[in-house]
């Protein structure tokens, strides 16, 4: 088993239904049907929190007042019976501009409301709130990557100039299409996230709240039905020390401790592929004969300028280490574009190990999200008398991204394995025969500040030591790799 209570999970709990949702429609939709059937209690943490946020994006991104989500919370909490309460990161100033300035905007549009809104800057110096989940009454919750922002939303199809897509305040274009996913359970790994919720909420406030009274087997929010029975679940943390609260790394070991054990294919989209630890670990099994295949999917290049000119570079360094160590040819790595090749923002943060986890969370693969930032993934592992059909489900989800990604059907990817023997082999097969789509990462040539920035890892500390001290990271980055070789020798 992967999933240890206190050792790769905080909790692992048991979900009679679960399922993965694909982008941000899926997500929105869902999470209005889950708290419009609310009797308790509605939580939210994210990391950015945009009230005007619509659920249901009209042509010109238009839509009813009564669609907005502050809009939707401030309704829900007329009713005495439903307590509303919604945690957002006490954001620094330059990170707020490139979101509206949300916490002064939130403060605005639930003072004098029933909402219970609180900003959490319960942190290190230099650390985020970086957790997204909704839990409904303890009985049903999501967690994932996706935060709430009229950027964020989107469908599988990636459409180009979809006009339900906010457009930039800058120059009026609509903004890029963007990937996320999110995982959706009940039983009792909702209320496992709705312990989750109560602990950071107590945390940041010093108020303890009491479970929400149960609920039996509520509605499932969707049209689609639950794609796992009866699976086990853990939730995943990274917590930095800070006064009297101790350091988190479950994100981190579990990472460590996946890839350790892969046996034919590591399937990731991240974000962010800049850890040394990372590079490390998945360089290792790429040198063996006979190790896994890893398949690694993020976007061409960042959005913003502080990103492009720190962790695009660091991401240049780790894939160079990939690409030294795959000496079998075993390694893939692209980037996603449109019918029309413009960039998709792979925001999400999935891994697929084999057929038998599947990992859903806020966790970059960066140093920040391993020990600094306050982190929380929800995995699911395939174990159990309902094993073989929890192993065919993830293997059918992986295959549904990845034709998601190339604009193919499902069946085309799986004939394409069947005849290549390898998910690389099938990609590069279907690429050649004409769905473009994913196009290759290639490492650029790096000199001077680029140089200095990758190696020194700017702006990615590893932990509160570092953060404000870069002289001390390698050191640091030490340490991480020698914890990590303990993992690794004690399984």
């Amino acid at each position: 088993m992967l999933l240890q209570d206190g050792r790769t999970c905080w909790r692992t709990a048991s979900a009679d239904r679960a399922s993965l949702l694909i982008d941000m429609q899926a997500y929105f939709d869902a999470a209005k049907e889950a708290m419009s059937r609310a009797r308790h209690s509605v939580h939210l943490l994210n990391w950015a929190f945009e009230a005007q946020t619509l659920f249901h994006p009209q042509p010109d991104c238009t839509g009813p007042d009564s669609d907005r989500f502050g809009n939707f919370l401030i309704a829900l909490a007329e009713n005495p019976d439903i307590d509303v309460r919604l945690l957002c990161w006490k954001s620094a100033m330059p990170v707020a501009a490139t979101q509206h300035f949300f916490p002064f905007e939130d403060r605005k549009v639930f003072a004098g409301t029933k909402v219970k809104f609180v900003l959490d800057g319960k942190l290190p110096i230099g650390a985020c709130h970086h957790q997204k989940l909704i839990v409904v009454d303890d009985a049903i919750g999501f967690c994932g990557g996706g935060d709430i922002g009229p950027d964020r939303w989107d469908t599988p199809l990636h459409l180009d100039d979809d006009s339900r897509r906010e457009k930039t305040r800058r120059d009026n274009k609509d903004f890029d299409s963007r990937h996320e996913v999110m995982g959706l359970v009940d039983g009792e790994a909702a209320q496992m996230l709705g312990a989750l919720f109560r602990d950071r909420w107590e945390r940041c406030t010093g108020e303890v709240l009491q479970p929400s009274p149960p609920v039996r087997k509520p509605r499932w929010p969707g049209d689609a039905p639950p794609q796992f029975s009866d699976i086990s679940v853990g939730l995943s943390r990274t917590s930095a020390a800070w006064r009297r609260y101790p350091e988190v790394r479950e994100t981190e070991a579990l990472h460590v401790e996946a890839i350790a054990a892969a046996k034919t294919c590591i399937y990731m989209e991240n974000q962010y592929f800049t850890s040394p630890l990372i590079a490390r670990e998945l360089g290792r099994r790429l040198s063996e004969p006979d190790g896994p295949e890893v398949v690694l999917i993020s976007t061409e290049h960042a959005p913003s300028y502080f990103d492009r000119a720190t962790m695009d570079k660091m991401r240049m360094k780790f894939v160079r280490a990939l690409e030294a160590a795959d000496r079998h040819g075993r390694m893939r790595i692209y980037s996603p574009v449109t019918t029309l090749g413009r960039t998709i923002i792979v925001h999400a943060k999935l891994t697929i190990i084999d057929d038998v986890l599947l990992r859903i969370g806020s966790a970059n693969l960066n140093n920040r999200s391993m020990g600094f930032d306050s982190e929380c993934d929800m995995s699911f592992e395939a174990s159990g008398p309902d094993a073989a059909a929890s192993r065919a489900e993830i293997t059918r989800l992986r295959n549904t991204l990845l034709a998601h990604w190339l604009g193919s059907i499902d069946g085309d990817l799986e004939t394409a394995i069947a005849e290549a023997g390898s998910v690389g082999g099938a990609l590069e097969a279907l690429r050649t025969g004409g769905y473009t789509r994913l196009r290759p990462i290639e490492p650029e040539p790096m000199h001077g500040l680029a140089a200095f920035i990758a190696a020194d890892h700017l702006g990615d500390p590893v932990g509160p030591e570092d953060s404000w001290r870069p002289w001390k990271r390698r050191k640091a980055l030490v340490a991480q790799g020698a914890r990590a070789r303990r993992l690794i020798r004690a399984r």
